[in-house]
């Protein structure tokens, strides 16, 4: 699973490298992102957010009890009912795409090409939808039988859908005189609908048959409905706060929309890596400590989490202070991604950093509550941070543009963990009885050290260079290696800061480096 996810990260990478070289950030940039968000809002909601967390442990219990046909039987409900309810969602959104893209995107209609560019790839994409609910169904089930690398695997085929699609159905679009990047959004179709039937012979191994199946009294459905409401109030909110953000974005003019988008698919590379890992490994313990009234050695095994999560992350997010522009330069600053497109990134990448160490506790904290049997405050935390986020949006759009938004959303996240935090706090005794706080301190120190010495190796490096080379920017490679160096005596500082702190997260930073990396 870990091998499979890194593969689906590094080609998500690639799909990004690819828009940035054909179409760069600009106009139709942003045309393809506001319309690929239309769709993704609603996917949030029912495939891989509320729908996907009510279905698996109904399937689960479903499957102990009553055994496997049972539980096979509960899934063609599921997958019936989705077509019916997804269905019917995505064909009233083929219909009102004219009048979605007006309010999400109100600025497109001033620009009658790429307000059209827009809703004809929203239009496209819509029934992307329905594929990519199948493929959540299809992953939890598979999940939940033992089976977790075809499904880790198979968003990689959708975004390997959208690489070939930029140097294949690109150009034939223009040949039927559409924009080329309307061949990007008959990608995403075509790759949702791959994500799903990839998993299709791992299913039908197990047994597995569709069949189609309409009851939407059986209990397992009534109890999925139960289970999806709580959930999906938590994530409408979410939904309006990315509703509003675009619309600011959009307010921006061209290319903002794209370079958020950039620097956030950056962000989450160690969010997904690292964050993420951290997560699973602690769920399981955890839910355990719990389910046996555990509560000190629950505690004490968050405590951990948190500070390996703030080790990892806040290196992550000093290393990000320090080089966003180089790393935006190597990853995207070829073909029509031009160097103002660089630095507008890099602006946003900053700003986004400010919330990356926030973004992982949230993943770490919030299952926590589920393992007490608590869902409401997970909710409730996830509603005031979404209303912060909208205010700051507010505030900050006026003084500081574009940026203003990727920072808006920092803070908020900073508000989810926080009230995350004290309330699990309170609930378990207290962390600070683990010498949380004077390890925090001294992670914030080693890792910021780090940041420095990451910045001024750089730009010390470069000044150099620049005034040997006066007439010329540095190139590719120049910047590749004073990349790489930077980051070699940025990780050669922690350890040896971590070292003379005796921070014991460093080694344990290092084994999950190693087996991410390099696990047999």
């Amino acid at each position: 699973m870990g091998i499979a996810t890194f593969f689906s990260r590094i080609a998500g990478l690639l799909r990004e490298q690819t828009f940035a070289y054909l179409f760069g950030a600009g106009m139709w940039t942003d045309a393809f992102n506001v319309a690929f968000r239309i769709p993704n809002l609603l996917r949030d909601l029912f495939a891989e957010g509320a729908m996907s967390a009510a279905f698996v442990p109904t399937f689960n219990s479903v499957l102990q009890k009553e055994g496997q046909q049972k539980a096979f039987k509960l899934t063609n409900l599921t997958l019936s009912a989705l077509l019916v309810v997804v269905g019917t969602l995505t064909v009233a959104g083929v219909i009102a795409s004219p009048m979605i893209v007006g309010l999400i995107a109100p600025e497109f209609t001033s620009h009658p090409e790429k307000f059209e560019a827009t809703v004809t790839m929203t239009r496209i994409m819509f029934p992307f939808l329905i594929a990519i609910s199948w493929a959540a169904i299809a992953m939890g089930i598979l999940n939940s039988l033992g089976e977790f690398f075809i499904p880790a695997i198979a968003p990689v085929f959708l975004n390997l859908a959208m690489i070939i699609a930029g140097w294949t159905i690109c150009p034939l679009a223009v040949e039927f005189e559409m924009p080329a990047i309307t061949g990007m959004a008959i990608g995403a179709m075509l790759g949702g609908i791959l994500q799903f039937a990839v998993q299709l012979p791992a299913l039908f191994k197990f047994g597995f048959k569709f069949r189609w199946q309409l009851n939407l009294d059986d209990p397992g459905i009534k109890k999925i409905v139960r289970l999806i409401i709580p959930g999906t109030v938590g994530l409408a909110a979410t939904q309006v706060n990315i509703a509003i953000s675009t619309i600011l974005a959009t307010s921006q003019g061209d290319g903002a929309v794209s370079w958020l988008s950039y620097a956030f698919r950056v962000m989450q590379l160690p969010l997904g890596l690292f964050g993420v890992a951290v997560a699973q490994a602690t769920l399981p313990v955890i839910s355990r400590q719990a389910a046996e009234n555990r509560q000190h050695d629950m505690a004490e095994t968050l405590c951990h989490s948190i500070r390996l999560t703030s080790f990892v992350n806040l290196f992550a997010c000093f290393a990000i202070m320090a080089l966003a522009e180089p790393v935006i330069r190597i990853l995207f600053q070829h073909g029509r991604f031009t160097p103002a497109d660089t630095i507008a990134t890099a602006i946003a990448l900053r700003a986004y950093a400010v919330g990356l160490l926030f973004f992982c506790l949230v993943k770490v904290l919030g299952p926590a509550f589920y393992a007490l049997d608590n869902t409401k405050i997970p909710v409730a935390a996830s509603i005031t941070a979404v209303i912060v986020n909208i205010i700051l949006n507010l505030a900050l759009i006026q003084p500081c543009g574009y940026w203003g938004l990727a920072l808006g959303t920092g803070i908020g996240a900073v508000f989810n963990a926080g009230i995350l935090f004290v309330m699990l706090s309170e609930k378990l005794g207290g962390f600070t009885r683990f010498g949380l706080g004077v390890a925090i301190f001294r992670i914030v120190f080693a890792t910021g050290v780090s940041g420095m010495a990451m910045y001024f190796s750089y730009y010390k490096a470069l000044t150099h260079i620049m005034s040997v080379n006066s007439d010329s920017s540095p190139g590719f490679f120049t910047v590749l290696l004073l990349l790489v160096v930077s980051l070699t005596v940025g990780t050669v500082v922690l350890y040896l800061v971590s070292h003379l702190l005796h921070l014991e997260e460093a080694g344990k930073a290092k084994d999950m480096v190693m087996r991410k990396f390099f696990r047999r």
